[in-house]
């Protein structure tokens, strides 16, 4: 099958008016892992067959989150956890759509100023490395909720493999063994002391992690109660606070995580169906595609001038109103329907010119009247009933605060760096926050998690997602508008080289060494600031592209260690 499919694209290709001799071996489309029943694409390969193994024994692809999750914070710590939190949104077979919020929250001794000095300014080490820095976890609050909704497989059988995963141990790649020594000093450091993380790994090596499998096993025993009030939440609590940190068992006892509806929008023939508030990637996602639309991107070509120049000062507005509107429902109100409607998307764009960049310091917040890290991990999940999931969970930053729970086996996040510590003042992504997004008691913080999925004449067409703080918008929009406009494949799309702009700091980073020298001089003569010096990934993409025949083409980002299985 995979032949024929390049066969097709290749028949496309030659019916160009240019020669087939004269086409770029690089044009040639790549296509990802394609199977017929059923895909699930993720960080590690491990987490992945763990995750289809469980599709295979019959279960769906809500079982299949709670395994590829747990499996993720085995194989995955830089990003998979039990100390963090995520979202997920969902499609039902059926055409039935939500999503589940379990994303951290702050503790009740927070307060608003917490991370200031006497002098008004915030403490960034305060909020991002440490117990301090700690959110209230919520990704085993979130498995659980999704599986008493959804689950047809008892926990026993979905965790069991994940235990012996822990046990049994996983392979170091090149890429963690780089990460590790990067944190090394960090983890010392943070928990002054070594860890089972600080040790020198090297690739090929195998990590063995049995306190996380015992948490693990205790959890199967006991269920969700085993974290936010049994032994494990009780040792955890008893760590930070001997840390510093201000979390309580009152704090897991009252931790809940939320079904919501989810951001559902349109962009010419497909419905877009994103997560929402506290979430600003649905949001975001929406008002950069509606703004975009009027325009022809498929005539003016993948990552061209003309294409750079509309996707860029779309991102610059819809992140300007980011930072001002968007923050926790529960504590804020958000004017969603407003923020993603046509006519106040098209007024926000009624001052672009192609001449001539907009500066971010001439442009704010849109005016209604009356009125996020790059180490997080993506995973998509498409069953063989049909049903679709798109999850993004994290830690934040890299392993998170680095606070490690040695008894345990896991690391904690540093969440709290995504309220606005002080209004106007960016956090460790560059974002700026207003006091929508200000620090209170049990609120949840901002995020820009963005996990979507997407329908096309109304069936099932795409689950996407990626990690990548502030970037994770941009690099979602990039990908389906790939598939969309300029007819990649699902592994062309994610491997595409990208680029991300955010309103403030006002420069449009790219990828190095993945554009044209002319074009970007072009940009810089209309008055783009342009850096691509700094070689960040901006993304790592995971995707499931259903195919016209209703096989799946699963792509897997070629940044990261991702893998795409399936049968």
């Amino acid at each position: 099958m995979r032949l024929i499919y390049l066969l097709l694209f290749i028949l496309v290709i030659s019916c160009k008016t240019k020669p087939e001799s004269e086409i770029e071996i690089k044009t040639r489309p790549v296509l990802g892992v394609i199977e017929k029943n059923a895909m699930v694409v993720s960080a590690r390969e491990e987490a992945s067959k763990i995750g289809k193994e469980i599709l295979q024994k019959g279960g769906n692809v809500f079982d299949a989150m709670v395994a590829t999750e747990m499996a993720l914070a085995v194989s995955y710590p830089y990003a998979g956890n039990l100390g963090g939190g995520g979202f997920m949104v969902y499609r039902k077979a059926n055409g039935e759509t939500g999503a589940i919020d379990y994303r951290e929250k702050a503790p009740l001794a927070a307060y608003k100023d917490m991370y200031l000095d006497e002098n008004g300014d915030p403490i960034p080490e305060k909020s991002q490395l440490g117990a301090m820095a700690v959110g209230v976890p919520g990704t085993i609050a979130g498995i659980f909720e999704v599986h008493k909704k959804f689950g047809t497989l008892p926990i026993r059988e979905l965790l069991t493999p994940v235990v012996q995963l822990a046990q049994k141990g996983y392979i170091i790649t090149e890429k963690q063994e780089k990460r590790l020594r990067h944190f090394r000093e960090l983890f010392i450091e943070t928990n002054k002391d070594t860890i089972l993380y600080a040790q020198s790994f090297k690739a090929n090596d195998t990590i063995k992690n049995p306190k996380l499998a015992a948490t693990l096993q205790r959890i199967i025993e006991n269920g969700r109660d085993e974290f936010y009030k049994g032994e494990t939440g009780q040792k955890m609590v008893e760590y930070i606070q001997s840390k510093g940190g201000i979390i309580t068992m009152d704090d897991l006892n009252k931790y809940e995580a939320k079904w919501r509806d989810p951001v559902q929008f349109t962009y010419k023939d497909l419905t877009i169906i994103s997560m929402s508030p506290p979430s600003s990637g649905g949001v975001c996602l929406a008002q950069i595609m509606k703004m975009i639309e009027p325009y022809d991107l498929s005539n003016y070509g993948h990552n061209t001038l003309k294409s750079i120049q509309i996707i860029t000062e779309a991102e610059r507005r819809a992140y300007a109103d980011r930072s001002f509107y968007l923050g926790d429902p529960d504590f804020v109100k958000i004017p969603v329907d407003t923020l993603i409607s046509d006519s106040y998307l098209s007024d926000r764009m009624k001052d672009f010119d192609f001449e001539q960049a907009t500066l971010s310091s001439d442009l704010s917040y849109g005016s209604i009247p009356g009125y996020e890290s790059s180490e997080t991990t993506h995973y998509s999940v498409v069953d063989q009933f049909g049903n679709a999931i798109s999850v993004t969970t994290t830690l934040n930053g890299a392993y998170g605060s680095k606070l490690y729970v040695p008894e345990l086996g896991f690391f904690l996040n540093n969440e709290m760096d995504d309220f606005s510590a002080k209004p106007g003042m960016p956090n460790m992504f560059g974002l700026l926050g207003a006091e929508a997004n200000a620090i209170a008691p049990e609120k949840r913080m901002l995020s820009s998690m963005t996990p979507t999925l997407v329908e096309k004449d109304g069936e099932l067409w795409m689950s996407v997602g990626t990690p990548g703080g502030s970037t994770i918008i941009t690099s979602v929009l990039q990908t389906i508008l790939n598939v969309k406009e300029y007819g990649m494949t699902m592994q062309d799309a994610v491997n595409a080289p990208r680029f991300h702009h955010q309103w403030l700091p006002d420069v449009v980073v790219f990828e190095p060494n993945s554009f044209d020298k002319s074009i970007l001089d072009s940009l810089r003569t209309k008055g783009y600031k342009t850096n691509e010096e700094e070689s960040r990934v901006i993304g790592k993409v995971d995707g499931i592209l259903v195919l016209p025949d209703g096989s799946l083409e699963g792509g897997a980002d070629k940044r990261g260690d991702d893998t795409a299985v399936g049968f």
